[in-house]
């Protein structure tokens, strides 16, 4: 028999993960919102959850949908014009996170939402495919598409190097 592990373990385990992924859909800015969001909606269904689930993409999936609840906030707030927004870096954010936050926003939804689920989550093609809707064939090109647009704009990412490639699953 399959024993599942204490709420506060899976958050101990997965927290860094869903934290990756929120700030690389959302931004530094909006991301702990989406992260808090994501704990307390997977606290309530935890005790309906198999003890055989796989809790990490269960956990992106619900990260995933709490991304879209946010997005679809803050597109319904008025944005002042005359004023600037002060933007904020969260603690233990680097420079290098923040272009990566940058190149990812210039990828198609559906090219960020791959790489962001596959490299930086961690989930198998098919559990991507699960999150986005089509195939595992679909999730792995677009992935792929992703990472040949990030290897030409992301500083990070050289032509010919395996950065983000020594997460392929």
């Amino acid at each position: 028999m399959i024993h599942k592990q204490p709420f506060e373990a899976v958050v101990a385990r997965h927290a860094a993960t869903v934290l990756r992924v929120c700030r690389a859909v959302l931004g530094p800015t909006d991301a702990d919102d989406a992260w808090s969001e994501t704990f307390l909606s997977a606290m309530q269904a935890f005790p309906d959850l198999p003890a055989d689930a796989n809790v990490e993409a269960w956990l992106v999936t619900i990260a995933h949908r709490k991304a879209i609840d946010v997005t679809r906030a803050t597109s319904r707030r008025a944005t002042p014009t005359a004023e600037l927004r002060e933007t904020t870096t969260e603690p233990g954010a680097d420079r290098r996170d923040l272009d990566l936050t940058a190149a990812l926003a210039q990828l198609p939804a559906k090219q960020k939402q791959a790489v962001v689920y596959h490299y930086l989550g961690g989930l198998p093609y098919r559990d991507v495919a699960a999150i986005l809707g089509g195939s595992p064939d679909s999730a792995r090109r677009a992935a792929a598409d992703g990472i040949a647009t990030l290897r030409l704009t992301y500083p990070g990412v050289k032509p010919g190097t395996e950065n983000f490639d020594e997460h392929e699953r």
